[in-house]
């Protein structure tokens, strides 16, 4: 499905995160990144779309564009991180994943088993959850304009909301 990228709108949006989130999650985890560093190269892909919505020449093309970014962010990290290597351990260990497509495929796995417990929780946290990974960078305020929730709640609904899915995710093992 080809997309106006100059007129990108919440539905789209969903229908991009639908349709490419979880294999960029992949690409990010199968080139040896943990949870959170995966996190960060997944948003900073996010991120290089919505700066780069009107290089696009072809949005046929967004999926592959977003998950080649992933890739490459995912190396930067992983290359910020290779200096960050606790001491005594040896600089040329593999990285976990690295170009093994059965790791792509376990790390895919994770990630459809992870939105599916999202998909469980009840609807202010599934709500609150899509929008921090969707927005990592939205403060407060916006999360409660958007989730027409008290400011001073966001915090602790988002703790109690992780808890639980952290919950959900270690029942399923």
């Amino acid at each position: 499905m080809p997309y106006d990228l100059d007129l990108l709108d919440e539905t789209a949006w969903r229908d991009l995160v639908a349709r490419f989130g979880r294999r960029m999650w992949a690409v990010a985890r199968a080139a040896g990144l943990g949870p959170a560093d995966a996190g960060d190269a997944v948003q900073a892909a996010w991120l290089r779309l919505l700066e780069s919505l009107h290089t696009i020449r072809d949005p046929e093309r967004v999926g592959a564009w977003l998950i080649t970014t992933t890739r490459h962010e995912a190396a930067r990290i992983g290359r910020r991180r290779a200096g960050d290597r606790p001491s005594g351990l040896p600089a040329d260990l593999p990285a976990p994943g690295g170009d093994d497509p059965a790791a792509a495929m376990l790390s895919d796995d994770q990630g459809r088993r992870l939105w599916a417990a999202v998909d469980t929780l009840p609807r202010p946290c599934r709500a609150l959850v899509r929008l921090i990974v969707m927005v990592p960078d939205a403060s407060y305020a916006q999360l409660s304009r958007r989730l027409d929730m008290p400011i001073g709640s966001i915090g602790p609904t988002r703790i109690r909301c992780l808890k639980r899915l952290r919950s959900l995710m270690e029942d399923e093992r």
